[in-house]
């Protein structure tokens, strides 16, 4: 128990390592915000797909308007996407 406490922790710090900032180039203000954040994350698997094969398609803009655009993104991906919380429930 002790041991998987501890494994699980390393990892969320090594993870958590991975994390980086936007630069300031990355962020526009006029750039796409949280609605068309919540729209690319809802038809994310669909681009990623198409990102595959099609060089001028991306999963994520760039720029964007930063924290409101990954927010949308993410409750794009989560919630719309069937991923939150209950999405997988059975019966």
């Amino acid at each position: 128990m002790m041991f998987r406490t501890l494994f699980l922790a390393a990892a969320m710090v090594l993870l958590a390592g991975c994390a980086a900032t936007q630069t300031a180039t990355a962020v526009a203000p006029a750039a796409p915000g949280f609605w068309l954040g919540v729209w690319h994350g809802f038809i994310f698997p669909i681009a990623w797909v198409v990102s595959l094969f099609v060089k001028d398609v991306a999963v994520y803009a760039v720029p964007n308007s930063g924290g409101w655009y990954d927010f949308g993104f993410f409750c794009g991906v989560v919630i719309l996407g069937g991923g939150g919380i209950g999405g997988a429930r059975r019966r």
